[in-house]
């Protein structure tokens, strides 16, 4: 407390006291005891209201002693039981819990990962991907600002994500990893990669490459097959040695029928090989018989439009043709949707060849578009023209109910560019990205659909959503998310199929190591989205005819289910909707391909290496104690003694304000017993 508070409060006793005999003492008509009550009771008051306006304040300082961190990530994925070592783990983990030396030292915490990253309360070791790199980012912002060595147990075999060798270089803390499994290197042949595309078109040839692999120092031969039920579509003999280790095979496979296409890819294994499971792999290739057709027309060249060509060729099922406005005339009845990017005059006979066709257009504004021209050309829409720009932001409509639509974070995507202006749909629409400026909604859509008479446009008011796909990969590492949203725009933007109350959406074949969802709308009878239904779908295996029964989840605008837990195979299901007679059917095939079945050793040096990079130190699971003892002797990890001091004031005014009205109930109560008022 400062000496001038000091002062203040003398001063406010002081002035109470002498207020309190003037009152008392001098004036006062009472006598004896009635006198000195009143007059410490009108003390009391006066002194604390002087209090309440000085308000005086102390400092207070604690101080509290702060362990170390020491995090615990545990890989739960099903490497770990294929090499045998659950129980190595397990014995590991009970030495860290029953050690009191390293639990007085450090505050130990466990986490778990395999697709995901979270607090263990319990391992599976089922999770059918390990993302090593995406645990040690986490665990590394986690305790950012704090001393916190890591202790990592895994085999160090990674199938999602970023190199973890290259992302430890930006690790503040130690890493040390715990080594399951050995370094013993078995000789080996494998199928490391199989590429192809997921759509071919009938009658025309995909292309298929595969990358071999071979563990071991003899030169061995063997051969290489693909195989369509019975029949073997392809077949060639290979060789390897101690200094060629790998080859890539390209070739191209024939697309002779419409359908879901399943193939099976195997190199022979050896005599002595320890894991043949790697040896081979399952793909599908689904054949169509027509593409999807998008036609962009544009006078001008922007990055948005190269944003828009990958997003919508990123599904094989859907090709982009570029066209200037001359030239795109003659050959629009060729395609199911038109991209009309920043039209001006020049489109003019577009626009009357277009509603001549009634085809299908989605319209996309910017700085560079005439509004003048816009405007009479079409009677959608309609914007007030003006020379000023602005920078918008999306944020999405959750009732928006004409097709599923996800929240890839629109909120956090830098803002487009557009004119100045109020824009208004002047025929039924739906909104699904509202325009906001500052975070405050201005009243108009950035991109809204509309759908009269089979016919369905959309007005998108913005330019620079490449940035969009840019900032969805900086935040998702993957393209997809964004991808998917302009993906669904187009879909349904490209067909003239009249709506059902139930859309259901689901891919013909899944790869059981990646998600698996179903995603479904249900719409009540005037064709409004219904948050409030009830939708279940039932999964029927063809080959053992079980039958399961799963609920689907409400995500925003459209219900969804995860089905990775079925085992692979084929299937039919139907998604019902509770006492409703709406229902629809579909199958769907889960083809079998365990990555975490490939290994056959833990990827030694690459944790001896990110060990050495973070001042760390690499040790097996078997000598589990001198990881202990490592930590506890080390004299870098010590505790830390935190002070924190706090401004408190001397009286709580709670407590003073109860005082004053104490002291005036007591004075007005005596007063009133001996009949002074």
């Amino acid at each position: 407390m400062s000496p001038e508070t000091i002062l203040y409060i003398v001063l406010a006793g002081v002035v109470s006291i002498a207020l309190a005999v003037f009152m008392y003492g001098y004036r006062s008509k009472q006598t004896g005891s009635l006198r000195w009550v009143f007059g410490i009771l009108r003390f009391i008051t006066l002194f604390s209201i002087l209090l309440l306006i000085i308000n005086p304040k102390f400092k207070s300082e604690t101080y509290t002693i702060e362990k170390p961190k020491l995090p615990v990530l545990i890989d739960n994925s099903a490497s770990i039981g294929e090499l045998g070592q659950k129980e190595n783990v397990s014995a590991f983990l009970q030495k860290l819990k029953e050690n009191n030396e390293l639990n007085d030292k450090f505050d130990v915490s466990y986490y778990s990962f395999g697709n995901d990253f979270r607090e263990s309360d319990s391992l599976s070791f089922d999770e059918k991907n390990t993302n090593i790199s995406k645990a040690l980012t986490s665990a590394n912002e986690l305790f950012k600002n704090q001393t916190a060595p890591t202790i990592v147990i895994t085999d160090g075999n990674q199938t999602l994500g970023n190199d973890y060798e290259f992302s430890s270089a930006t690790f503040k803390n130690p890493i040390y990893p715990v080594i399951l499994g050995d370094s013993i290197q078995y000789t080996d042949l494998k199928i490391e990669q199989l590429n192809t595309n997921r759509y071919a078109f009938l009658k025309n040839q995909f292309p298929v490459e595969v990358i071999l692999t071979y563990s071991g120092t003899s030169p061995v031969n063997s051969e290489f097959a693909v195989a369509q039920g019975a029949a073997t579509v392809y077949r060639t003999n290979v060789s390897f040695s101690e200094n060629e280790t790998s080859k890539t095979l390209n070739f191209t496979l024939n697309a002779s029928s419409v359908g879901l296409q399943k193939y099976s890819a195997q190199i022979l294994p050896l005599a002595d090989e320890k894991n043949k499971t790697n040896n081979s792999k399952q793909f599908a290739v689904e054949v169509i018989d027509q593409a999807t057709n998008v036609l962009v027309v544009s006078k001008i060249t922007h990055p948005d439009l190269g944003a828009l060509k990958k997003a919508i060729t990123s599904n094989e099922r859907r090709t982009v043709t570029f066209k200037k406005p001359a030239e795109a005339v003659s050959v629009l009845n060729d395609f199911q949707l038109v991209i009309l990017y920043q039209p001006d005059r020049s489109f003019a006979s577009v626009f009357a060849e277009i509603e001549k066709l009634n085809k299908n257009t989605w319209t996309i504004s910017g700085l560079q578009t005439d509004w003048y021209f816009l405007n009479g050309a079409q009677d959608n829409f309609n914007k007030e023209a003006s020379n000023a720009s602005e920078d918008i932001q999306a944020e999405l409509n959750g009732n928006y109910g004409t097709f599923a639509v996800e929240n890839i974070g629109f909120d956090n995507f830098p803002p487009l560019h557009t004119e100045f202006g109020a824009l208004t749909i002047s025929v039924p629409n739906e909104v699904m990205l509202a325009q906001t400026v500052s975070g405050i909604d201005n009243g108009n859509p950035l991109l809204a659909t509309t759908e009269i008479n089979g016919k369905r446009d959309a007005i998108w008011d913005g330019e620079g959503f490449w940035r969009w796909r840019a900032r969805s990969f900086l935040e998702t590492e993957s393209f997809q998310s964004f991808d998917d949203f302009i993906g669904n725009l187009v879909q349904y933007l490209a067909s003239n199929k009249r709506r059902s109350r139930l859309e259901v959406s689901s891919e013909t074949f899944y790869y059981n190591n990646n998600p698996i969802k179903i995603s479904a709308q249900y719409f009540d009878k005037n064709y409004v989205f219904d948050n409030r239904a009830s939708l279940n779908i039932s999964v029927k295996n063809t080959e053992t005819e079980k039958q399961t029964v799963f609920p689907m989840l409400l995500r925003n605008n459209y219900y969804e289910v995860d089905l990775n837990s079925l085992p692979a195979g084929e299937y039919n299901y139907t998604v019902s909707v509770s006492n409703e007679a709406v229902s629809s059917s579909g199958k769907f095939t889960i083809l079998d391909f365990n990555v975490e079945q490939q290994f056959l050793n833990a990827d030694v040096p690459k944790l001896r290496r990110i060990a050495q990079n973070t001042n760390g130190k690499a040790f097996f699971a078997t000598h589990g104690d001198l990881l202990i003892n490592a930590l506890v002797e080390n004299t870098n990890y010590q505790n830390i003694e935190r002070s924190e001091q706090k401004v408190v004031p001397l009286v709580d005014w709670k407590y003073l304000l109860a005082l004053i009205v104490l002291a005036l109930a007591a004075e007005w109560f005596i007063r009133k017993y001996n009949g002074l008022i």
